[in-house]
């Protein structure tokens, strides 16, 4: 929250499991914290807890000592590749009827004729996929709801040695979490949430437990960026 105040002046929502409302409260009056924006607190349940035009935000129960949520970020469709060549031949004049066109609405081309948008473009792309998955123990389940995305990041706690550590703390192994990737047909996944336990060097361990399940699997660091590329 203090990282978003710079020079913020509209509404910051948070969206969370119960009591997310009650946490921001008090660390708020414990830190004496001032924020000079409005901060609005949204309770998740299953299923859809945002959508937009351009996207949607899926969260599923995940099973943790506490309520835990795991979130998928999906793209809505984008409009297929626009063919100039289509619009000139059916009267459509370079310009902003191009632009309607591209964005779904019909324009009027050569002789009167109503042009639609499907004549000049090809088949609608799929958009981008994300998803976070954080803490829990591991459920096949999981893989139905990130399939297909492009990144998953996805807790690997332990090594598989500590199988057992990891069931009894309602955590993954990093087998596990690549298990989830393999079954969900991620693109790539990035382990995070790793136990503090492994310095740098025994990380590689759990990389390679991970990579030999899932080869796409990488260490996700704090403050990493990912570039998502579109899909055309």
């Amino acid at each position: 929250m203090l990282s978003a105040q710079v020079e913020r002046d509209e509404p910051l929502h948070l969206y969370g499991p119960p009591r997310l409302k009650e946490y921001v409260e008090q660390t708020r009056r414990i830190l004496d914290m001032y924020i000079n924006y409005e901060i609005q607190v949204h309770t998740v349940t299953e299923g859809t807890v945002l959508e937009t035009s351009e996207y949607a935000i899926e969260a599923f129960k995940l099973d943790h000592t506490k309520p835990c949520f795991g979130y998928t970020l999906r793209e809505k469709m984008r409009p297929g590749i626009f063919y100039p060549e289509k619009a000139l031949s059916l009267g459509v004049p370079k310009g902003p009827q191009w632009a309607k066109l591209q964005g779904g609405t019909p324009v009027e081309g050569e002789g009167g004729r109503l042009v639609q948008p499907h004549e000049v473009l090809g088949e609608p792309r799929p958009g981008r996929g994300f998803s976070f998955v954080t803490d829990t123990l591991y459920s096949p389940k999981i893989a139905d709801h990130v399939r297909g995305v492009d990144l998953l990041l996805c807790e690997g706690m332990f090594e598989e040695a500590l199988l057992e550590s990891a069931r009894e703390k309602k955590h993954m192994t990093a087998t596990q979490a690549a298990q989830v990737a393999l079954e969900g047909e991620v693109e790539k996944m990035g382990l995070i949430h790793y136990s503090p336990r492994y310095n740098d060097w025994e990380l590689k361990r759990l990389l390679k437990e991970a990579q030999e399940i899932f080869p796409k699997t990488f260490l996700a660091r704090d403050g990493m960026a990912f570039n998502i590329p579109l899909k055309d």
